[in-house]
């Protein structure tokens, strides 16, 4: 079935309860209520490793928002004097996410809720093209400001990680995405980052001027994955592919890889991406992999 065109740009605001969300993947890594007893938001060399072991992948998180449209803005709410939390500051601010400050009383727990909340609705009443709320948190405290989201008009989607997002959450929001399947499609992206650890300062890398072939064969794909919404046999509209492109790496242009126009490019890649035309449409769909060859006896 051919996707219809897009009338309208959707437009994405991300708010990120980054506390929250490190705690819980460090928990669900190492184990029930094992930050509150390495006490890791201090990041000594004892919790170093467990960090690491236990990042948060900022670029999956974006990379999925984006795929509901345009990112118009994106915030993210933590102690950021907390060395756990130090080490993605520069992260962050290169991807354009907006710090919140919050001080942390207890610990374990700050009011990211409180503040999050607030701001959402704020924005939702200055910024009234904002057609989707992209949650990354897991608390139950958000459910009346998804129910309020939802009587604004806004599609609510949440991203949270497994065992420590309340049900009750998941059943208000319109979509909700588990932050381990967002680490299964990008486990193969070679451009992932790494937060420095508090003694390593993070060093400042602009982002490449042009996107190499290997790694544009891989935006296609990936691309085509996520205008089609998990749905292998089904068309994706060429322009909303490379809108997509576009989003997840902006310095994308196929005319610094020799092509004179997209469809030329997506040729070019006839081997990962089968091609429909409908008169002045064209479609795209991903390849299905060959099965592996039986061996012989």
């Amino acid at each position: 079935m051919a996707l219809p065109e897009e009338t309208t740009e959707s437009r994405v605001a991300v708010y990120i309860d980054f506390d929250n969300v490190v705690i819980s993947r460090y928990d669900q890594v190492h184990g029930r209520e094992t930050w509150r007893k390495d006490d890791a938001r201090l990041a000594t060399d004892k919790t170093r490793a467990k960090l690491e072991q236990a990042r948060v992948d900022v670029g999956a998180i974006l990379e999925y928002a984006s795929s509901y449209g345009t990112i118009a803005l994106s915030r993210a709410y933590a102690d950021w004097s907390v060395p756990a939390n130090a080490a993605y500051r520069n992260q962050l601010v290169d991807r354009a996410i907006d710090l919140t400050q919050l001080f942390n009383t207890s610990g374990t727990k700050n009011g990211a809720d409180i503040r999050l909340a607030v701001d959402v609705i704020d924005d939702l009443f200055r910024l009234a093209d904002i057609t989707h709320v992209v949650i990354v948190g897991g608390d139950s405290d958000y459910i009346p400001l998804v129910q309020r989201c939802k009587r604004l008009g806004r599609v609510v989607v949440g991203i949270g990680i497994e065992g420590s997002t309340s049900s009750a959450l998941v059943h208000a929001l319109d979509e909700f995405a588990s932050y381990d399947t967002l680490l299964s499609a990008t486990d193969d992206d070679e451009s992932a980052e790494k937060p420095a650890t508090p003694d390593e300062p993070e060093p400042a890398a602009a982002p490449p001027v042009k996107v190499s072939p290997t790694a544009a064969s891989r935006l296609l794909v990936r691309a085509v994955d996520l205008v089609q919404g998990g749905q292998d046999d089904e068309w994706a509209n060429a322009s909303r592919v490379k809108s997509q492109m576009k989003r997840l790496n902006p310095s994308f242009k196929e005319k610094d890889l020799g092509f004179p126009n997209f469809m030329e490019f997506v040729r070019s890649r006839s081997g990962q991406v089968e091609i429909r035309e409908d008169g002045q449409q064209r479609y795209l769909r991903l390849r299905p992999e060959k099965p592996p060859k039986a061996k012989k006896a």
